[in-house]
């Protein structure tokens, strides 16, 4: 089992300094980058400052200065607010800048909010769609000279400028969810990255069920495939119930950004009450703290364990949270120094 950090800049009040914020971004991946972590992963999303993260390409460059060896991906670009050409050379670029670190996540996206203002009147089914055409176009722009006619792109002979630091270019990963996602990721060659959200074990099982069934549909190499999920370690249990009431807060703002009715303004959605998070009963304290990986170090460990048995690859410590910094920073180091060594 490999391990990665899955971070963002995240702003719940107009009173934090997002220059803070971004300090504070960096030094988690600092952390992760000397713990040996083998990525780091951020994302890309517009107009939120719920999640800040405009160019995740941009983002990972200024990472490189600040850290050695760790590898760079994006978790994940959002394949139709791209031309296929404009984010192979970008791609490249990044990679070139970074000395060949760059990996690159790709997916549908799934805010209605950011699809209304960047593409409006597309769907989830048009995106998908999009980002199907699109992500096997990055390997043959990175070759040089392709050329396509399809139903969303077409244009002559076209070859990425520059060229990717990384002979074949950064590796692929496609976020998937259903049978058709994997088949499409792994028959195509690219790695998978899932995310179960909320549902605990059983999707966690549905899923690798329905990456296992595309490798053994597929005639080509075994990719890898990578679990994002929201991680937290506490130092005891009272430690842990206050995260799993955090993240209880966190997911009930993550549904009204998804469901996209609530009034938005400077970028900061409209404050749920105290009332509204408790009535959100899908998103109980008590539910995330059953179906999320939080606990203490043994618990996270041997969940962490539980999905290794299953096939995962990597697993991906997803830190946002709403939390404080000084929080995340020591359910960080808790995970490098209690639950990292574990799996050595």
């Amino acid at each position: 089992m490999e391990f990665s950090l899955f971070v963002h800049m995240e702003r719940l009040t107009p009173d934090q300094p997002q220059a803070r914020l971004n300090d504070e971004f960096i030094e988690l991946c600092k952390m992760a980058d000397a713990a040996g972590m083998r990525a780091i992963w951020t994302g890309e999303h517009h107009g939120m400052e719920f999640t800040i993260a405009p160019n995740p390409l941009t983002t990972l460059v200024n990472l490189a200065h600040h850290t050695k060896r760790v590898r760079l991906g994006t978790g994940t670009v959002i394949a139709p607010f791209w031309h296929p050409i404009k984010l192979a050379g970008e791609a490249a670029a990044a990679d070139l800048m970074t000395g060949g670190r760059i990996e690159l996540g790709v997916a549908r996206g799934a805010y209605a909010y950011e699809y209304e203002r960047l593409m409006p009147g597309m769907d989830a089914w048009e995106a998908g769609q999009r980002m199907r055409e699109m992500t096997p176009l990055l390997p043959r722009l990175w070759a040089g000279d392709c050329a396509h006619d399809g139903q969303y792109f077409a244009f002559p002979a076209t070859t990425s400028a520059p060229k990717p630091a990384q002979p074949g270019g950064p590796p692929i990963w496609i976020a998937a969810r259903d049978p058709n996602s994997h088949e499409f990721g792994v028959h195509n060659g690219f790695n998978i990255q899932v995310t179960p959200l909320w549902q605990g074990m059983s999707e966690i099982e549905t899923l690798m069920s329905r990456f296992d069934a595309a490798c053994a549909s597929h005639d080509g190499a075994r990719p890898k495939i990578m679990l994002l999920h929201h991680t937290y370690v506490g130092a005891d249990g009272d430690d842990v119930a206050q995260a799993a009431r955090d993240l209880s807060r966190f997911y009930c703002y993550f549904g009204a950004w998804f469901q996209n009715k609530r009034p938005v303004e400077q970028g900061l959605i409209a404050p749920l009450s105290a009332a509204e998070i408790a009535g959100n009963a899908m998103m109980a304290p008590e539910n995330l703290a059953r179906d999320l990986t939080i606990g203490t170090a043994p618990e996270v460990t041997r969940r962490i364990k539980a999905y290794e048995a299953l096939g995962y690859d990597e697993f991906a410590f997803w830190i946002d949270s709403g939390m404080s910094f000084e929080r995340k920073r020591a359910s960080l180091a808790r995970f490098i120094d209690e639950v990292m060594p574990a799996f050595q």
